[in-house]
């Protein structure tokens, strides 16, 4: 594959989130990555935003030929707290930005900013088997399959079955955390291709 054109990958804005919106709002109305069923608003979707950064979780976008193209965060895979050194990923590109390396830019840049603030575990859960771009994505970033649960979301009139996918990150569960770490310590990020 060759390389993605110029692009540049920095934090989320405010700003950000009219793209933001439209974007995530084709994958839910049309698409079968998202499970919800009504589009969310562009304040409700600055409201996930803004909880996920209070907690220290990185949220990127991707700007090329002037545009947002994409976006990609990590969030919390589960609340419990023996679950704190694994985050789940979340990547969506605008329709027109699909295989251009987009994804591919994002998910690379995510795992390296949660394996450097201490994360140990990244787990993609995909929405509907056949979402064979994201599941090939995960793989070529190093994720194993670790399972599928058939027919969990019903949706556009038929069921959607959930892939998981894992990479470890630093040790992975090779060894305890380092008990000075504090995972999700929000570091700064733009990085220009």
């Amino acid at each position: 594959m060759s390389n993605p054109p110029p692009f540049t990958i920095r934090p989320a804005a405010e700003a950000d989130f009219a793209p933001i919106a439209e974007i995530y709002g084709e994958a839910v109305a049309h698409g079968t990555a998202s499970f919800e069923l009504t589009v969310p608003t562009r304040e409700d979707l600055i409201g996930r935003w803004q909880a996920l950064i209070a907690q220290g979780y990185p949220y990127l976008v991707l700007e090329a030929d002037g545009r947002l193209r994409g976006y990609a965060y990590a969030g919390p895979y589960r609340a419990r707290p023996a679950y704190r050194f694994v985050v789940e990923n979340s990547i969506y590109l605008d329709g027109a930005a699909r295989g251009r390396g987009y994804g591919r830019a994002l998910l690379a840049e995510l795992i390296s900013i949660c394996g450097r603030t201490g994360y140990r575990q990244m787990v993609a859960v995909i929405g509907d088997s056949d979402n064979r771009a994201s599941i090939r994505l995960h793989e070529q970033s190093g994720f194993r399959m670790v399972g599928t649960l058939k027919d969990m979301g019903w949706k556009h009139e038929r069921w959607l079955d959930t892939v998981y996918m894992q990479l470890p990150l630093g040790n992975g569960g090779a060894t305890p955390p380092d008990p000075a770490c504090v995972p999700g310590r929000q570091m700064s990020i733009t990085k220009t291709a």
